[in-house]
């Protein structure tokens, strides 16, 4: 069985480990090449795009895919979409991978939004040095903000349009709640933006926030695509994998 797994996340790399132990199940990574290093899972790897929905189901016909699991980021919804509109049109099994989001609990103070732009119209109300950890890619939406000044977390380097008034921090998760807490007050931080990518790796953000009394500002995540059914972790995947049955091409 040939199954293509859309990646680029912990998850996804988690997947690809678990499915190399079964020899009956064969794997191409597919990454979008937005990090220049990315940690590369077992298997067969593909980096770039596909040209949408339709260049995906080219894909998917020319190198006789069985199945799909789309394991990339929460907020990804665009390659999802592609996903979802390509396994249909080939009649192939499409699965989401995606970590359950995170929930707020006691001592929180929680700004939920539903877009960048309207996280940055609500960071700049909740205060002036902001711990900006949405990722380098959809700063422009913060780029108009000139009265706050933003400290990124990325693990490369951004390219304009930006803040004219930002730091940026290169690092890669997993990241400690010591190491959180001890960048929040080196900073002078007082909100925090992050998505609701959920995980462990960067949760910590979350409790070092709390602790400290630091708003933060929460970007809902977009719903997989309708129809599509989704496993919470890469074992229910495997499982969902396996129910599936043996190759739909001989």
């Amino acid at each position: 069985m040939h199954v293509l797994i859309l990646g680029g996340t912990t998850e996804a790399r988690r997947l690809a480990e678990l499915l190399h132990a079964h020899r009956a199940v064969r794997t191409t990574s597919s990454l979008a090449g937005r990090v220049a290093a990315p940690r590369l899972p077992p298997g067969e790897v593909r980096v770039g795009g596909f040209g949408g929905a339709e260049g995906l189901a080219r894909w998917l016909r020319e190198h006789r895919a069985d199945a799909v699991i789309d394991a990339t980021h929460p907020f990804a919804d665009t390659m999802s979409s592609h996903a979802a509109r390509a396994a249909a049109d080939v009649h192939v099994p499409l699965l989401a991978l995606r970590r359950p989001g995170w929930a707020p609990v006691e001592g929180d103070d929680w700004h939920l939004v539903d877009s960048l732009a309207q996280a940055a119209d609500t960071a700049r109300t909740l205060g002036r040095r902001v711990f900006l950890t949405t990722g380098r890619m959809g700063l422009a939406a913060f780029a108009h903000v000139t009265d706050v000044w933003f400290l990124l977390r990325s693990v490369d380097a951004p390219e304009p349009p930006y803040p004219p008034r930002m730091d940026v921090l290169l690092d890669r998760g997993p990241f400690t709640l010591d190491g959180e807490r001890e960048l929040l007050r080196r900073y002078g931080i007082d909100v925090l933006v992050t998505k609701d990518s959920g995980g462990a790796a960067t949760a910590p953000k979350l409790t070092a926030a709390r602790e400290a009394g630091v708003p933060v500002v929460v970007v809902r995540r977009p719903p997989a695509p309708a129809g599509v059914p989704v496993a919470a972790t890469p074992e229910e995947a495997v499982a969902w994998l396996l129910r599936t049955g043996q190759p739909a091409r001989s």
